[in-house]
C-alpha cells in the first residue's frame, strides 16, 4: 500500500469517529430525560463538531501551502497561545481535565503564520485533552531556547513509536500515520502540525517520557522584537 493511499486511508478513519459520535448524541438528544441532559448533549455535539471542522480546514490548508497564500511575519507567541486557551479551556473543563500555563519567553514576536501556528498549538494541546485524565495536569509552555521561541505542550498519553518518533524529530512526516496506543486523532493531528512547521521553517520535536510525551515547536525571534 502507497504511503499516500495509506495517509488517506488513515485520515478517512479518524475523521470517521467524531461523526459516528455525533450521530450518537443526535440520537442521544431525541431520548433526552431532562433539558439539563439535552443542554449537555448540546454542548458535546457542537464540541465535537467543531473539533471536526476545524481538521477538515487544516487538512484543506495543506493542500493549498504551495499557492503561497499563507504569509510569515512577527507574531506574538503568548497572543496566540492565549487564543488557543480561550478556545480550549471550555474543553478542558467540560472534560473535567487541567491544563497550566507557563510563560517565561522574553522575545515576544516569533517569525511565523498566525493561523498555521494557531493550528499548530490547537493540535498540541487537543493531543493534551485526550490522553490525559483527572489525576494529571497537562502543560502549555513558551521560553527561549538559544536564538528561538519554544512553544511546547506537555500530556500523559502514551509513549509514541519509535519510527514515527524519529520522524517527528527529523521535522516532518511522510503522512498521516494510525498510531495504535493513541487512537483518535493523533496521527492526523502530528501530521497537520509537521506539515505547518515544513511550510514556516520551524523546528518540531518531541521528548518522550515514562508516562506521556511533550511535543514542541521552536520559531525564529522576530529581529523586529531586537529592534524594539
Amino acid at each position: 500500500m502507497s504511503v499516500e493511499v495509506n495517509g488517506i486511508l488513515v485520515a478517512a478513519h479518524e475523521l470517521k469517529a467524531p461523526l459516528s459520535l455525533m450521530r450518537q448524541l443526535a440520537l442521544a438528544l431525541e431520548i433526552a430525560p431532562d433539558e439539563l441532559t439535552r443542554q449537555s448533549l448540546e454542548r458535546q455535539l457542537v464540541e465535537v463538531s467543531d473539533r471536526a471542522l476545524r481538521q477538515v480546514n487544516d487538512l484543506s490548508k495543506i493542500a493549498r501551502l504551495e499557492d503561497g497564500l499563507f504569509v510569515t511575519e512577527p507574531v506574538s507567541v503568548r497572543g496566540v497561545c492565549d487564543s488557543v486557551m480561550r478556545e480550549m479551556r471550555t474543553c478542558f473543563n467540560f472534560e473535567h481535565r487541567a491544563i497550566s500555563m507557563h510563560y517565561t519567553n522574553k522575545s515576544r514576536l516569533a517569525i511565523a503564520n498566525r493561523d498555521l501556528l494557531y493550528s499548530i498549538v490547537y493540535n498540541f494541546c487537543t493531543n493534551a485533552l485526550r490522553y490525559s485524565d483527572l489525576q494529571t495536569t497537562s502543560s502549555l509552555s513558551v521560553s527561549d531556547h538559544q536564538d528561538k521561541i519554544r512553544i511546547g505542550v506537555r500530556d500523559y498519553g502514551p509513549a509514541l513509536p519509535t519510527a514515527i518518533w524519529r520522524e517527528f524529530q527529523n521535522g516532518r512526516l511522510s503522512g498521516p500515520t494510525s498510531i495504535a496506543m493513541r487512537p483518535g486523532s493523533s496521527g492526523l493531528g502530528l501530521y497537520i502540525v509537521s506539515e505547518f512547521a515544513h511550510y514556516m521553517h520551524a523546528q518540531i520535536g518531541a521528548v518522550r517520557h515514562r508516562d506521556g510525551t511533550s511535543f514542541f515547536i521552536e520559531l525564529p525571534v522576530s529581529k523586529q522584537a531586537t529592534l524594539l
